[in-house]
């Protein structure tokens, strides 16, 4: 990186994005931080997170710019203007299930929005680029764990078929202009800011108040939960290192799978009350399972998640009832 580093952080307001913000700021970053605010959840839980962006310690170095990725000329304009060493991706329409019901808007936005992003920092001579792909590319696959040379060819929602679409994009983005280029592929991450319409978030709050929890499937579906800490430390090694290869994909996951059931026994435990659960159908799209092989984001970010699921959970509890 350079002396003073100037990165764009897209999707900055959200989850992600704002943690990530802050941890470039802290290291001395200067940071423009790109949202649409979107009302894909209540969109004055982000404008409270960018607020806290623009009063904060670092609040001299962050810039919010309000516009929508799709925005070609707007795009155009704000990589003219700002000059970036670099993108940090993570902006998205998010969540399986709705993108069910929204196939051709998350291709909108995903798709085409990640390909105008790519363009732009091409035609601005952006040092690299690194972009938020997800676990759910992986579908239904019997291996475990998860690796990046594994087969990503039969995603099973529209979402996940989007985010592999955007890897696809960027690899020939790569191939065409030599930019460094990293896809991180990320597996549930929770913790303080979750988005309120993910499990962990809902379930702390259903719990509390002593309602049921809608279970879907048996409970043995797994997920491989991840803590924001450790992905913002994944993301920005692969800031670092992209350099490296070139175009890369790398695993950000916490390689310890829990179950549905287990999930919903931990959050009853933190919260301090008996889940109460109704089981209903599987819903379509959901996989089975996931689980990351860590074994190309250890050896070459040197990622290590250290986080354990219960104490994530407390501190996003703690955050939650704080």
């Amino acid at each position: 990186m350079t002396a003073d580093p100037h990165i764009l952080v897209t999707g900055a307001a959200g989850f992600i994005g704002s943690h990530v913000a802050e941890a470039l700021l802290e290291r001395g970053c200067r940071v423009t931080g790109l949202d649409c605010f979107d009302n894909f959840y209540d969109p004055a839980i982000k404008r409270r997170t960018a607020d806290m962006l623009t009063s904060g310690t670092h609040s001299d170095s962050f810039t919010l710019v309000e516009a929508d990725i799709r925005d070609e000329t707007a795009m155009m304009q704000l990589f003219d203007m700002s000059r970036f060493e670099g993108v940090i991706h993570l902006a998205a329409r998010a969540g399986v299930r709705p993108s069910i019901a929204q196939p051709a808007l998350y291709a909108d936005v995903n798709v085409r929005g990640t390909s105008i992003l790519l363009e732009a920092s091409r035609a601005s001579s952006c040092d690299r680029f690194v972009m938020a792909s997800s676990s759910s590319v992986y579908g239904n696959n019997e291996k475990v764990p998860f690796a990046e040379a594994d087969d990503v060819s039969r995603p099973i929602s529209p979402y996940a078929a989007t985010k592999r679409s955007c890897e696809l994009i960027a690899h020939s983005h790569h191939h065409l202009t030599g930019m460094p280029t990293a896809c991180l592929r990320f597996f549930t991450v929770f913790g303080p800011r979750q988005r309120p319409d993910l499990a962990i978030a809902r379930f702390l709050g259903i719990v509390s108040r002593d309602e049921v929890i809608p279970m879907f499937g048996d409970g043995t579906t797994s997920r491989d939960y991840t803590y924001i800490d450790d992905i913002v430390a994944g993301v920005l090694a692969s800031y670092d290192r992209i350099g490296d290869y070139g175009y890369r994909i790398w695993n950000l996951g916490g390689n310890h799978p829990v179950t549905l059931r287990d999930m919903i026994a931990t959050i009853g435990g933190v919260v301090g009350r008996e889940p109460r659960v109704e089981q209903q159908p599987m819903q379509p799209g959901d996989v089975e399972r996931t689980y990351a092989d860590l074994s190309r984001s250890g050896a070459e970010l040197g990622y290590d998640p250290t986080t354990t699921f219960e104490e994530g959970v407390r501190r996003q509890w703690a955050w939650m009832a704080g």
